[in-house]
């Protein structure tokens, strides 16, 4: 049964139990995540639902779709008297293939051992580098359905039923190394500034060192990550701001391809315009030598980079949004290929229906363009837009 199929009932299964008094134990309809003793140690089980009604407009595609993703998120911790606290979480996900987002349509998207003190945070194992740790750009009304980086997007490949977005995706936070098994540490905020750093030895998604990753050419190996991020507030102004860097070597190239190199940087700002209404402006950059963010198509005479600046006003439970992005990939004539461009804008409104109810919709339109071959309907350029709708269920602490 496709993916897809499955994202109403476990909706209504997850909207049911948010609404249990039982369960819930409020009348604000917050799901808390259920925690049971091991030991000295303590289970927890968080979990999410998301789905997505929409109807896109887009060659090959016609009528009201849905796509969405389940996710579970168990973790096991124990505190110390002495402020060590040491714990293993995971996040494994049921997703339709427009619900994979920046993992590759892993099922188990994370499964790392943590150890926080004083002195910072240390990761070991299947987890997203530095850049994402710390990563800053501008507000979302709903990170799930954004124009960058989204979890769901609205437009299938009708050849395969994948997502179209994976053509060059909108994503500007330095990710080279994704999810592959890493260290990562990630300093405590010292003067507003939090550094972060990582090393990836391969493309393995085991334990570090276990798994070479993919047997391709130009496999990248001994990633390095930095990211720091700085926070600080200009009187009523609050100010957040991020760079990050990523490099590795390639393993078994052909000739013109290289490492990867990754840098970005993203800028964000809130302002509260009344004692109700906020107003929050940022955006983020990112170059890469990796066609389309692609890490397997690293070249030397490849150069792809991506930008995004969004701006939004809240109230309340409410938030509305515009988004603004775009993308380009060089033409790589080595390889044979060819000049791509993104252009994309969002509009979108979202409300707080409760703290583990999330609903939002809007309007989306992308425009891809090549300048060789053909997009699937045959065109250099392809055009889209949607409507959608997203819900979101989630656990909470409220």
């Amino acid at each position: 049964m496709p993916v897809r199929n499955l994202i109403l009932p476990a909706l209504l299964l997850a909207a049911g139990a948010a609404l249990n008094p039982v369960v819930a134990q409020t009348q604000t309809w917050a799901l808390a995540p259920p925690v049971w003793p091991a030991g000295n140690a303590q289970l927890r089980l968080d979990g999410e639902a998301s789905g997505a009604l929409f109807g896109p407009r887009q060659p090959g595609r016609s009528g009201a779709q849905a796509s969405g993703a389940v996710l579970f998120k168990p973790s096991l911790s124990r505190d110390y008297d002495t402020g060590l606290s040491l714990g293993v979480d995971a996040a494994v996900a049921l997703a339709d293939p427009l619900s994979r987002g920046h993992h590759d349509g892993d099922a188990l998207e994370r499964l790392a051992a943590t150890a926080r003190t004083g002195l910072g945070k240390i990761e070991i194992g299947i987890a997203d580098g530095a850049g994402y740790a710390l990563a800053v750009g501008g507000p979302k009304v709903d990170a799930n359905v954004s124009l960058e980086d989204p979890r769901t997007s609205f437009y299938r490949d009708p050849r395969d039923g994948r997502a179209v977005i994976n053509l060059l995706p909108l994503r500007t936070e330095v990710g080279a190394s994704s999810n592959y098994a890493k260290f990562v540490y990630t300093s405590p905020s010292l003067f507003g500034a939090t550094l972060a750093l990582s090393f990836t030895p391969t493309q393995g998604k085991q334990l570090p060192f276990l798994n070479a990753g993919p047997h391709l050419p130009g496999r990248q190996a001994d990633f390095w990550e930095a990211a720091l991020r700085y926070e600080t507030d200009i009187g009523a102004l609050s100010l957040a701001g991020y760079g990050a860097v990523s490099e590795s070597r390639a393993e078994h190239k052909l000739p013109g391809q290289e490492g990867t190199s990754d840098i970005s940087f993203g800028v964000r700002g809130d302002y509260p315009l009344t004692d109700e209404i906020k107003f929050s402006l940022g955006g983020s950059w990112r170059q890469s030598n990796a066609y389309g963010f692609n890490i397997g198509q690293t070249w030397q005479a490849s150069t792809t980079r991506g930008q995004h600046v969004s701006a939004a006003l809240s109230k309340g439970d409410w938030i509305a949004g515009l988004e603004f992005g775009n993308g380009v990939a060089k033409e790589v004539t080595i390889a044979g290929l060819p000049r791509l461009g993104l252009n994309g804008m969002q509009a979108s409104l979202g409300y707080r229906i409760s703290p583990s109810i999330d609903l939002s919709g809007g309007w989306q339109r992308l425009t891809y363009g090549r300048s060789s071959g053909a997009f699937f309907d045959g065109s250099r350029q392809l055009k889209m837009d949607a409507v959608y709708l997203h819900l979101n269920l989630h656990t909470s602490q409220e």
